[in-house]
């Protein structure tokens, strides 16, 4: 677990998918970011600035990385998930925004990145906590236009993606792109959207 939370994504992963790297708020290092949760929820200002001039803006889904908990995840999935996501954005008519990868990542920082990209659905593919002898574990947490001020509440995610025993990153990917369709649908993510979907 220890050398999960310190392991630093492999640049070249990130430079054979064309992302480039932001960070939050954390300047401290991974105690800091173990201790400050809240500040790798907000993006830093000068990720603000390089965020709005490099993404493009309204994109019907946007993608983005973070380290999380676990780089060690990114680097087991990222390779399997994204180019599933990305056929898929293709396949379903969606327009795909800029991928980019932010380090020091909280799943807060999904609002700071609806405000600035206007996406319709956000997805975040993040590292989990890793525990009982597994760090390759991750997430894709999920929102209808996120922006500042959501929540848990407003958001989904599918968790476990992993090879042998987790969800298979190939399928998560596949149903990722159907999570988002259904969100686009309703116009809502969530909370909201179980309830849109019981009164249809």
């Amino acid at each position: 677990s220890k050398d999960a939370l310190a392991r630093k994504v492999d640049p070249a992963l990130l430079s054979q998918f064309g992302l480039f790297t932001v960070s939050t708020m954390v300047t401290g290092g991974r105690e800091e970011y173990l201790l400050r949760p809240d500040l790798g929820r907000r993006l830093s200002e000068e990720a603000k600035r390089t965020v709005t001039e490099r993404c493009a803006k309204s994109p019907d889904i946007q993608v983005c990385v973070g380290d999380g908990l676990s780089a060690r995840a990114i680097e087991a999935n990222l390779a399997k998930i994204l180019p599933v996501i990305q056929s898929g954005c293709q396949v379903a008519g969606l327009s795909l925004g800029t991928p980019f990868y932010i380090e020091g990542c909280r799943v807060g920082a999904m609002n700071d990145i609806g405000d600035l990209v206007k996406p319709r659905v956000l997805i975040l593919l993040i590292g989990e906590r890793p525990g009982l002898g597994r760090a390759d574990a991750m997430s894709a947490y999920m929102g209808f236009e996120p922006r500042s001020g959501h929540s848990d509440a407003d958001r989904d995610v599918v968790c476990n993606i992993y090879d042998g025993g987790g969800v298979n990153p190939l399928e998560a990917g596949a149903y990722v792109i159907r999570l988002a369709q259904r969100m686009i649908a309703a116009r809502a993510s969530g909370v909201r959207l179980r309830l849109a979907e019981e009164k249809a």
